[in-house]
């Protein structure tokens, strides 16, 4: 915006300048042409009182001396021959001899261009009844005489009046694109997370109105995720009581593999429970910090683990490959954990007992892929799946998984893509990239990946 202001400035008064120095040039040419002139008909004159009374060979070079352009050898005089007379030719003619006779026949002054500039040929009646023609001789320098220097002078004024048109218009476009700026900039550190961030209303009408806009957008985005976490905690919260008698009713199971499975996993949900409550009334971390991050190798050992139980009583083939090295992703372990309890509780719900599975971890410097295949039917719409809320509706899906992982995987700058298995049913990818993005983001190009299984 700055610039372009700039530029239209300056086009503006190179437009007025070109307009008005070019004329006014024009008119410094043309009256220095006149003024050569008007000197050269005063020359002229000045021999016509020796020419009304004598036509005297020496008495009329005498008169031409006095003048100034005959003292440059600049002026010539011809008087035609009469009955009574002869003919007087004196000083160096640069005009044709034809030119000289219309002008005595015609008895009007005229010019010529002769070599080197212009001749003005003056009739003057004289006393033997003729017409005598008086030739003064105008150079080229005087006709452009103080030209050159007057258009120096008009040029220097216009590439002053086009550079400070430029300073001004470049100090008062930065006076009004600072408001801009400081809302661009605050705009992207709301988007990076810094929710305290404000704009001061400063600048002109429009950006004052935007500054505001921002500041209230701001407050309101604020207040509702502290609403969305105070109502998280107490969802939470009120799980605490079911969950108190499942856990009771849990340890009154007995023995057995299925009853330390059942408590096993009441005591995970209750743990779950536990650290959403204290992640909803913690303070936001500090923006610009990264996550501490975690092993996620470790985390689909262990979860792996977890889902191995009861993949072996639905008599589902499990296989994991690339988690017996660490591989550290910039995610808490606990997303972590949640993001792969999604996908793995996914493959348990939509695919028939028996339905093999398979977890795959692909990393390198930039970024980690977890790869969760299953040879079930495959996802019908991957592009609803992970959008938040758009699951089928059926045996208990919320449609929130997936979004879940969606947000795990662009909180690093990555994303989700759904697709075809090499084990025939749905794939989820999770690209989680291992440098901090600079703003949250969602990629193009891989979101375009969410095509149908």
């Amino acid at each position: 915006m700055r610039w372009a202001l700039v530029r239209v400035c300056l086009a503006v008064t190179s437009m007025v300048v070109i307009a008005f120095a070019v004329p006014l040039g024009l008119v410094v040419s043309e009256l220095a042409r006149d003024r050569a002139l008007s000197n050269a008909e005063r020359q002229a004159a000045a021999i016509a009182p020796a020419l009304a009374i004598t036509t005297d060979r020496a008495q009329l070079e005498r008169a031409m001396a006095t003048t100034q352009a005959g003292a440059e050898n600049r002026i010539a005089l011809r008087i035609p021959a009469t009955e009574s007379a002869p003919a007087v030719d004196l000083g160096n003619h640069r005009a044709s001899s034809d030119a000289l006779d219309s002008a005595s026949a015609h008895g009007e002054a005229t010019t010529v261009t002769v070599p080197g500039g212009l001749a003005l040929l003056r009739p003057t009646a004289v006393s033997s009844g003729t017409v005598a023609v008086v030739e003064v001789f105008v150079p080229d320098g005087d006709l452009t005489k103080g030209v050159d220097t007057a258009w120096l002078i008009l040029a220097g004024v216009g590439v002053g009046l086009i550079v400070a048109s430029v300073a001004i218009a470049d100090r008062l476009g930065s006076r009004m694109i600072r408001p801009a700026v400081r809302l661009a900039g605050a705009a992207h550190q709301l988007g990076e997370g810094d929710l305290g961030v404000r704009v001061p209303e400063a600048g002109p009408r429009e950006l004052r109105a935007a500054a505001a806009a921002f500041n209230a957008m701001a407050d309101q985005v604020e207040g509702l995720l502290a609403a969305e976490r105070e109502l998280a905690a107490d969802l939470s919260h009120r799980l605490r009581t079911p969950l108190t008698v499942l856990r009771l009713n849990a340890a009154s199971l007995g023995d057995g593999p299925a009853a330390d499975q059942t408590r096993a996993a009441v005591g995970q949900l209750e743990g779950e429970v536990d650290q959403i409550i204290r992640t909803a009334r913690e303070q936001r971390t500090a923006v610009g910090t990264l996550p501490a991050g975690c092993d996620a190798a470790e985390v689909i050992r262990e979860r792996m683990a977890f889902w191995s139980a009861l993949a072996e009583d639905e008599g589902r083939e499990v296989r994991t490959a690339g988690a017996d090295r660490p591989v550290r992703v910039p995610v808490a372990r606990t997303d972590l954990v949640a993001a792969l309890d999604a996908m793995l509780g996914n493959v348990f719900r939509h695919t028939p007992q028996g339905t093999a599975f398979s977890v795959d971890v692909h990393s390198s410097q930039e970024a980690v892929i977890v790869l969760v295949s299953d040879a079930g039917p495959g996802v019908a719409d991957p592009a609803a799946a992970v959008r938040r809320g758009h699951g089928d509706g059926g045996q208990g899906s919320t449609g929130l998984g997936l979004d879940i992982v969606r947000r795990v995987a662009e909180a690093t700058g990555g994303d989700v893509a759904i697709g075809r298995s090499v084990l025939g049913g749905a794939e989820v990818r999770v690209w989680l990239t291992r440098r901090r993005p600079r703003a949250r983001r969602v990629v193009a190009h891989r979101r375009g990946s969410l095509r149908g299984a």
